[in-house]
Order: structure tokens, then sequence, then C-alpha cells
């Protein structure tokens, strides 16, 4: 087998981030609306010769084992898939880590994609999803749900169901097109300049599942809410309005979710006549999300002078194989 390309799309979550959490879908379902993008991680895997692995990400390690790896995730899929020596691996991503856009999840699926695919063996978006989870949860103990495998494995733009003993039911959002391209024209992506690792506030989240479960419902129920607005395509203004009620209440999760930097360019924008937004991923950083008229996105962008904008469309396939020799 020679040299293994895997392509997998970074996400936005419009809500019900935190009820996928074991503390809180455990005990009653947890909902989320999310989407994939058309910002990629790119992974490849090829054989190196002299029987060492070579792993290429912000550094470069070279092992003899794949326990002396010293990425995590990398180290566990390789025993996972039970990989041979003699491989090098390297990874380029459109958007920073840490900056909310699920980016671990996607290395994670876009790499066990490329491995079994590099050992002659096809595996579908499920599988792929549960074992991304396996890693990330199971063996390193991640604080984290399970959005962001299943939606960089399947793709599209997704209702996901969080039920007990780890299962996820995911459901196609039945969208017009019509109605998902013009609401691919109402988001606008905007970078803070800060990244973050979600570890430690997902894990404060955690702690206080229970003084937040009320909370979370209502979260659930915008995500049912919105997937409704969309699926009618009738009210994408109402849609935008249940952004901004999806993060005002986040926000009261726990108070590291937001900061008074983020708040202060989410009003610059509101002012500037978007409708509603949000902080992508578990708060704290990264990248902000607007739902805003094409008309009035000129003034949004003048307020918000500075920060990068990513301009992005939705992307219907999850992983997958884009180049094998």
């Amino acid at each position: 087998m020679g040299m293994i390309v895997t392509r997998t799309p970074f996400r936005i979550s419009f809500a019900g981030g935190g009820s996928d959490l074991p503390s809180f879908c455990e005990r009653e379902p947890g909902m989320v609306l999310t989407a994939a993008i058309d910002q990629y991680m790119y992974l490849a895997v090829k054989p190196r010769f002299g029987g060492t692995y070579r792993i290429s990400y912000s550094t470069t390690e070279i092992c003899e084992t794949a326990g002396e790896v010293r990425h995590p995730i990398v180290r566990e899929c390789l025993r996972l898939t039970g990989s041979a020596r003699g491989l090098e691996i390297v990874s380029i991503a459109d958007l920073p880590a840490g900056s909310g856009m699920g980016s671990s999840s996607s290395f994670t699926v876009g790499l066990l994609a490329a491995l079994r695919a590099w050992r002659g063996e096809e595996a579908g978006p499920e599988q792929l999803a549960r074992e991304a989870c396996e890693v990330e949860i199971g063996r390193l103990g991640e604080p984290i749900g399970r959005q962001d495998q299943y939606i960089a494995a399947y793709g599209g733009m997704r209702f996901l169901r969080f039920l007990p003993g780890g299962r996820v039911k995911t459901e196609a959002v039945a969208c017009a097109r019509s109605a998902r391209e013009e609401l691919s024209r109402r988001l606008m992506l905007f970078f803070t300049g800060d990244s973050r690792a979600a570890r430690e506030i997902l894990g404060r989240q955690n702690a206080r599942a229970e003084s937040n479960r009320e909370a979370l419902r209502e979260l659930c129920g915008i995500a049912r809410s919105m997937r409704e607005r969309l699926e009618q395509g009738a009210d994408l203004d109402g849609f935008g309005r249940l952004l901004h009620e999806a993060w005002e209440r986040k926000k009261t999760l726990e108070a590291s979710i937001s900061n008074p930097a983020v708040d202060r360019c989410y009003a610059l924008a509101r002012d500037a006549g978007a409708l509603g937004g949000k902080l992508l991923g578990a708060g704290g950083g990264g990248f902000l999300l607007f739902y805003c008229d094409p008309a009035k996105q000129a003034a949004v962008r003048e307020a918000l002078a500075g920060m990068p904008e990513t301009r992005f469309g939705f992307e219907p396939q999850g992983a997958r194989i884009v180049y094998r020799d």
C-alpha cells in the first residue's frame, strides 16, 4: 500500500452543546444541531523506510514504537488499529487548533480513516465516529461529548441525539437546498485571535451538571426549534434570533464560557445588525459565528475591523479518502 490522504471537515454547532456530555445524556437525551463546513483537516499516511514512525504536526517525532509516540491521539489510533511499524503520518489543517471548530475530533476521525484504508479496510462513518469516541473519551479520558466525532465522520447538517450508554442517533436535517444556501449567505465567522484548550471549561461544566440540567434542557429545546425553522425554510430570521437565545442561555452554564473581550465583540456585531451569534466550541476563545442579513454584513465587518473573517460554506460529506496511491 502506498500513500493515503484523507480530508475531514471541521464543524459549526448551532445549539445544544453540553447536552452531549455524559453527566447530562446518561440520564436524559441530549440534542445538538450541527453542520460540517468546507474547512478541513488533511491527514497523510505513507510507508516509511527503516521501520520507524515519523509523526509531523506542529512538531516532528521519530519513534521506534507506537508506545513512544508523544502525540496522544496518534499513539492511541495506532494502538487501536494495530498499524504496523514503518509509517509516516503528516497533518495539515485549514484552521488553528483550539479554536472551537472540532479540530481534535476531525484529526482523530481523519487519522482513523487513513489508518484503516492503509490496512486495506473500508470503515464507514459509524465505525469511524465510534472509534474516535473510544480514542478520545474511552482511552484518553477527555471530558468531552460525542458531537464532534459524529459530524466529522458523517458530514452534512445533522440533528444528533445522545442517549445512555454512549449511543448516538444521527438524523440528517431535511432542509431544502434554497434554505440551506440562504442560511449559508447569512452566516459570518470571525476569529477572536485566541485559542484555548476545552478540557478545563468542559470539566467545570461536567461538575455543574446537576445545577445546569434545566438550562441544558432549554438548549435542547432551542436546537429542536432551530431544526424546525430550517426544515420549514420560512423564517430564517427566527433561526438567527434563536441562535442569540441559545448563546445567552449557554453563557449561564459556566462563567469562563465567555469573557469581556468576547462580550464586547458580540455586542458590536449585534449593534451593527447581526440578529444572533455564538462563540463556537466550549468557550473562552476561538471563532465567533454570527447570523446577519447580507445587507448589513458590511457594517458588521466594519464593527469587527481587525478580526479575521473566514468565508465558508456547508460540506455535505464527512471524512473521506481524497488520494490513494
